[in-house]
């Protein structure tokens, strides 16, 4: 399952208009709510897309739609242009809510099943993790962060793991989305690592509309 090279995770999608301005950031146009590519985004996410386009859910703010099912990311400008979709790493167990007082527990008193990627919609914040390294909360409470994937132990092969078309690779996580560096670089770190945004996270165990029940007519 992880026999891919290491160098195919840089193999991420971005926008034209990304690609353009060099992964600059200022979109001069408003776009339509059929932005993210079909190619890139499952029903699911194009149906929160195309709510959050009609309602303004993300109250002017860049927002990007992790897709659990799918693990990927996909990134939206505040303006609601789509810059670019990446795979992501995410807890290892599938679940929809973070354990009680999960963010209080020392790692290793984390058990497998309790190690899961919330969904919702959260407002994230710029922060920063114990090691001084630059992340963004999407969850403070309960631990749970966006970040640059990192080796925790060299045996995750985690970068490996991000860059393998097996969907179960994916999940290595306690919790928090690991994006590959180039990628949070260009688009994570300048977006909502200086600011507040909002990131909405899809189900995998329970429906879309126990979280996300407005979008489910769009």
């Amino acid at each position: 399952m992880l026999g891919v090279a290491p160098a195919a995770v840089a193999l991420v999608l971005l926008s034209p208009s990304a690609r353009a301005a060099g992964g600059a950031l200022a979109a001069s146009t408003t776009i339509s709510a059929d932005t993210c590519p079909t190619s890139e985004a499952s029903a699911a996410a194009q149906r929160l897309v195309r709510w959050v386009a009609a309602t303004a859910d993300h109250q002017g703010m860049p927002f990007a739609v992790i897709d659990k099912p799918q693990a990927r990311i996909h990134v939206f400008s505040a303006r609601g242009q789509w810059l670019g979709s990446s795979p992501v790493l995410l807890g290892v167990a599938r679940g929809d809510r973070s354990a009680p007082d999960i963010g209080t527990r020392p790692l290793s008193l984390i058990p497998p099943q309790e190690r899961t990627t919330p969904a919702g919609r959260f407002v994230t914040e710029p922060g920063r993790n114990l090691q001084g390294d630059d992340i963004v909360w999407i969850d403070y409470e309960a631990a749970v962060s966006l970040h640059r994937v990192r080796s925790v132990k060299a045996s995750e092969r985690r970068r490996q793991r991000l860059a393998s078309p097996s969907l179960p690779d994916k999940r290595i996580s306690y919790g928090c989305i690991n994006a590959p560096e180039p990628f949070y670089n260009q688009l994570i770190a300048p977006l909502f690592g200086q600011a507040r945004g909002v990131v909405y996270i899809l189900p995998d165990t329970e429906p879309f509309a126990t979280f996300f029940g407005a979008a489910s007519a769009y």
